[in-house]
């Protein structure tokens, strides 16, 4: 008779894949101007998801164009993929779920926001990984 179980193990992880679908692009400041729904300017945007690319280590959003701004306080909920990568850019975890705590260091997004500032050189104000998010499974 066999019977399956799942062994833990140590994995080397380098970014975060964040795809979100926000709710009101204009709950944004791009550049110093408010954001419009409309014709959203925040960068990485396809059609209503924000899809970031951020290095754990540093908060550096990869991609993003060097000089801009932006503060957003997006309301996003239950509409996010979550995938911590590797070095090669394979998925070692992913969840779909809430907002984690990690993507709101500008503020307590409660599982419903993304709350952030990102300086010019494209790195999150405040960064503080917490990869807790991959292992909860409530």
């Amino acid at each position: 008779m066999k019977f399956e179980i799942e062994k833990m193990q140590s994995v080397e992880v380098t970014h975060l894949l964040a795809e979100m679908g926000v709710r009101y692009w204009e709950d944004g400041v791009v550049n110093g101007e408010p954001d419009d729904e409309d014709n959203p300017q925040i960068p990485l945007r396809s059609g209503g998801v924000w899809r970031l690319r951020i290095d754990l280590a540093t908060g550096k959003i990869d991609d993003w164009p060097d000089g801009v701004t932006a503060s957003v306080h997006y309301k996003v909920c239950d509409d996010g993929f979550y995938s911590l990568l590797d070095q090669d850019g394979r998925v070692v975890a992913e969840k779909s779920d809430y907002v984690p705590a990690m993507l709101c260091p500008a503020g307590r997004g409660w599982g419903y926001y993304v709350i952030m500032d990102i300086g010019a050189d494209g790195v999150i104000c405040d960064w503080n990984p917490d990869l807790s998010f991959f292992s909860d499974t409530d």
